[in-house]
């Protein structure tokens, strides 16, 4: 299609590499191109282009893409836009043919991994003129991976995302989208060099458009309250997003003069009045009183999108009291570390095949006593505890074997260090300083609490299941479930 096709596709995937990596390292990007002649009438397959051309689909496989796109056109008389200037007719009649390819493109590729069983989900940019063709950005992420994750029922007006990571998706193939417009008319400007974690900044404004019902300012709004303290105490607290008078808010506190969200000083200040199920009401655009929501019970009763307001510089988005989004310094990120109770009973299992589910039941109990430290530890289920617990010495406080307990456990985890327990739940350690043998699967992007106990878990001797809780409310079993 052009000189730089390949260099341009390798841009992408790396691009999407450094910014869903963030997110879920699970997601597994893969990013490919799809060129088509531009004559509309053009359907053959030598009119068609894959890039990579060692790519496991094959131009054939996409040859009836615009039959398909002209078949997606509705019957009957076709909508007319009256506003536009006669001179924008023409402009609006590719944008709209545009759309019926990338929705086309969608479905052969969701027949396609369909039919050879792949678990991948596709992504398409709308076409591109570029060359004489029309140049189409495929990206595909892990099924099962995107489906973990909690998404609205159905996408908003004008395809407003579902949850962060189809933000994502959308800002990612909105770059590419750019990037090859631009290199049509400059080849030495830089292809992809955004920042990821802008890329997610802007993600993450574009979802909170779903909560705000296309309002402006609301992320910003958080992140300003969520930065200011009130007398030096932490901004806590909850929010209710949702239209005035809302049926399913018992209103509790009236304001008489609303207080508009971009008055972060004031909104912080009455943060304080927000209590249990009490909070702060806003229709995403001012703060107008107190109220709490129905039970599920109620008639009135609907899902609304909530902020929770958890520590400086923090904060969270939530629908139907599923967690969506979490932002720290201005930065969002996946609701990832809930270690699920099925999820360790299996790697429990499959390191401890000799367990019963009494044990398995204890060990879940205790992981997650772990789970709620908010500083960060590790704990570390192992059947070598004790041999450990002797060879580190120097390195940890060794102490006499007793069973822990989820209330001990949550004191000894307010040092650093990890805690070394037996299968059966027997303490043997605190405090523990990990060693281990450097591996190609360590991650940079992570603290050395999670790389330690990578490492840890690695080149240990024993059978071991290390459970890490970091910080940043990342929560990680290693080493990690087969998918």
């Amino acid at each position: 299609m052009w000189d730089h096709q390949s260099l341009f596709r390798v841009s992408a995937q790396l691009f999407a590499e450094g910014i869903f990596n963030l997110l879920d390292r699970t997601l597994k990007p893969e990013v490919f191109l799809l060129g088509l002649a531009s004559a509309r009438e053009t359907d053959e397959p030598q009119a068609v282009v894959v890039e990579p051309a060692t790519l496991r689909y094959k131009p054939a496989d996409f040859a009836g893409v615009k039959a398909r796109a002209f078949a997606l056109e509705p019957d009957g008389p076709r909508e007319v836009v009256y506003h536009l200037h006669p001179a924008d007719h023409d402009r609006y009649e590719k944008l709209r043919w545009y759309e019926l390819l990338r929705r086309a493109t969608e479905q052969i590729l969701e027949d396609l991994t369909a039919s050879r069983g792949e678990e991948r989900l596709s992504f398409c940019s709308p076409p591109v003129s570029l060359y004489g063709y029309q140049v189409v950005v495929i990206l595909q992420l892990s099924a099962e991976a995107y489906q973990a994750y909690y998404t609205l029922p159905v996408p908003g007006p004008g395809n407003r995302p579902t949850s962060l990571v189809h933000a994502a998706v959308q800002e990612f193939l909105l770059d590419c989208s750019r990037a090859l417009r631009e290199s049509d008319t400059d080849d030495d400007r830089p292809v992809l060099d955004r920042d990821y974690n802008e890329v997610l900044r802007a993600a993450g404004r574009s979802f909170m458009l779903r909560a705000a019902a296309g309002t402006h300012g609301l992320y910003d709004a958080c992140n300003g309250v969520a930065a200011l303290r009130h007398e030096g105490d932490e901004g806590v607290g909850t929010m209710l997003v949702a239209r005035r008078h809302h049926p399913a808010i018992v209103p509790v506190l009236t304001l008489e003069s609303p207080i508009p969200l971009r008055d972060h000083r004031r909104i912080r200040k009455l943060l304080e009045l927000s209590e249990d199920r009490t909070a702060l009401v806003s229709d995403a655009t001012d703060v107008f009183g107190l109220g709490y929501l129905v039970s599920p019970e109620d008639p009135a009763y609907e899902p609304l999108f909530t902020v929770h307001f958890t520590r400086h510089y923090s904060w969270e988005l939530s629908h139907n009291e599923q967690v969506m989004m979490k932002v720290v310094s201005n930065t969002p990120r996946l609701p990832q570390g809930r270690v699920d109770a099925e999820n360790f009973a299996r790697a429990v299992e499959r390191i401890f095949p000799q367990l019963g589910a009494d044990a398995v039941s204890y060990l879940w109990e205790l992981t997650q006593r772990a789970t709620e430290q908010t500083n960060g530890t590790i704990l570390v289920i192992s059947e070598g505890a004790a041999q450990e617990a002797v060879r580190l010495t120097r390195q940890c406080f060794r102490v006499a074997p007793r069973l822990m307990t989820p209330s001990v456990l949550r004191l000894v985890t307010n040092i650093d260090g990890a805690v070394f327990v037996a299968p059966d739940g027997t303490c043997h350690a605190i405090g523990a300083i990990l060693d281990g043998l450097a591996t190609e699967k360590g991650d940079s992007s992570r603290g050395s609490r999670y790389n330690s106990a990578l490492r840890y878990v690695e080149s240990s001797r024993y059978a071991c299941l290390a459970v890490v809780v970091s910080e940043d409310g990342l929560i990680d079993l290693l080493p990690p479930m087969r998918r």
